[in-house]
């Protein structure tokens, strides 16, 4: 059986609370940090296991276990100081996907540079969303269209290189609606059904939600 995959997230704010919220109701183990006692009193309601603690403290990471954690989500875009030493301590710790909140393309370039895998702007991403993304491992993005239809991008599988679609026939497989192909800025709705796919090659597909886990 494939092990869960474990989160963190520090700062409970309106972003930091809808990702933690959302990786929690489907099942995913969370920890929730934040400074402030009462964010964490109140976050207690819907979240498991919540920590009052100061994540800029390399004591307080070791602490808490960080380093063994999949993923951790910085959501403190409103203190860069915070931002950067929590980013750092969690790469110093082993985290190998550190994801960090930001509010400026400066902050991005700062947390970037000091070792965050990936920066979100929060006016272009939603907390529910980038949670999506990350239950979805494996696809490259993941906009939900209604309760359980989603648009995704889906990187070729190597099985299906110098394959066609008529080929893979993907939509009777997986249930997919290929609704265009990109390959690096380009992306093509007219889709010819006999166009040989490479690794280069991303397939923009809507399907139904519970679907799409078979890819996983």
């Amino acid at each position: 059986m494939q092990k869960k995959k474990t989160y963190a997230i520090f700062g409970l704010g309106r972003y930091g609370t809808a990702v933690a919220r959302e990786l929690v109701e489907n099942g995913m183990e969370v920890i929730a940090v934040d400074i402030e006692q009462r964010i964490v009193n109140d976050a207690a309601a819907y979240l498991p296991v919540c920590k009052c603690a100061d994540v800029t403290d390399a004591e307080v990471i070791s602490r808490l276990g960080i380093g063994s954690i999949d993923t951790v989500i910085v959501c403190m875009a409103s203190n860069l100081e915070a931002s950067v030493m929590a980013v750092t301590l969690c790469k110093e710790a082993g985290v190998k996907n550190v994801i960090a909140k930001c509010a400026n393309k400066m902050q991005q370039k700062i947390l970037l540079r000091v070792g965050a895998d990936q920066v979100v702007f929060p006016e272009n991403e939603s907390g529910i969303r980038l949670a999506k993304n990350l239950l979805s491992s494996g696809f490259i993005d993941m906009i939900s269209l209604a309760k359980d239809v989603s648009m995704v991008e889906i990187d070729v599988k190597d099985e299906w290189c110098g394959k066609n679609l008529i080929e893979l026939n993907l939509r009777k497989k997986y249930g997919f609606n290929i609704v265009a192909i990109k390959k690096g800025e380009k992306v093509t709705v007219n889709i010819n059904p006999e166009q040989v796919l490479d690794a280069q090659t991303t397939l923009i597909v809507i399907a139904n939600t519970t679907k799409l886990a078979k890819l996983k």
